[in-house]
């Protein structure tokens, strides 16, 4: 154990994608969930990215929702999935960025924890292929091997400061010396809750709180696997990023005048 900790978020902070809607084709091949679950869900996390989920209520909602439509499956079979489709799912997706800080916190001496609040038994594996074995993530009450439909803990918003809290007084961590990085205004009690809080990607309300609170901002552009890992890849200044950003947008908005004239033409 080291002296102190960096907690990282998973979604759109490590990976490039929802860890939870990863899953949802082999999930939906396997027959855990209908078409009509993976849109429902997908609407969810809409949602919740755009800011309109992050309220107690909204999370108390997608919390009980998930709970619902994870009822009666076999623990035994949603592991099976998640090991089997986890390197052509999650592994393109990782951040170079990310794991090239990862790395540098460990090399550093401290602890390294995933923060998520996906489930656990997606988000330990994803942690073993980052080489993180702490997580604090979402759990299921489980009952003679199937999820019964309640939740022992929900690893979202304020409660992953309780998670976060209680790993800390386990190990001493002094919280003023530790550091988090996320990229959702969801996490403001995460980021708030260490000495060295950092935005990741960041939505437009935690951006703003960055700027407020000269916290840093890194811009995460290069999802690469961690076979091919970028050598010494920086984490974009967000200068350069946001005349990346420009210039993509710029792109987009040709390309899509090109297909209308296309179309009128025809």
């Amino acid at each position: 154990m080291g002296l102190s900790a960096a907690f990282f978020d998973l979604d759109k902070t490590v990976i490039a994608k929802s860890s939870a809607l990863a899953f949802g084709r082999p999930f939906y091949r396997d027959g855990l969930i209908s078409r009509r679950d993976v849109v429902k869900t997908a609407y969810a996390q809409l949602m919740f990215r755009l800011g309109g989920g992050t309220d107690e209520q909204s999370m108390a909602r997608t919390r009980d929702y998930m709970a619902a439509l994870c009822k009666g499956w076999r623990v035994e079979q949603v592991q099976q999935i998640v090991a089997e489709t986890l390197n052509d799912l999650i592994n393109p997706y990782v951040y170079a960025e990310a794991a090239a800080l990862i790395a540098e916190h460990q090399a550093a001496g401290r602890d390294v924890v995933l923060v998520s609040a996906s489930g656990d038994e997606m988000v330990r594996p994803i942690g073993a292929l980052l080489g993180i074995t702490d997580v604090i993530a979402t759990r299921m009450a489980i009952v003679d091997g199937r999820y019964s439909g309640a939740v022992e803990f929900y690893s979202a918003g304020p409660a992953k400061v309780v998670g976060v809290r209680r790993l800390a007084e386990e190990r001493g961590y002094d919280l003023t010396q530790c550091y988090a990085y996320s990229d959702s205004s969801s996490d403001l009690p995460l980021l708030e809750s260490v000495g060295h809080p950092s935005a990741v990607n960041p939505d437009r309300a935690l951006r703003r709180v960055a700027a407020l609170r000269s916290w840093p901002v890194l811009e995460f552009r290069h999802p690469v696997p961690l076979g091919k890992r970028l050598r010494d890849r920086p984490a974009v200044p967000v200068a350069a990023a946001l005349g990346v950003g420009v210039g993509v947008a710029i792109g987009v908005a040709l390309y899509g005048r090109h297909r209308r004239t296309r179309a009128a033409v025809a």
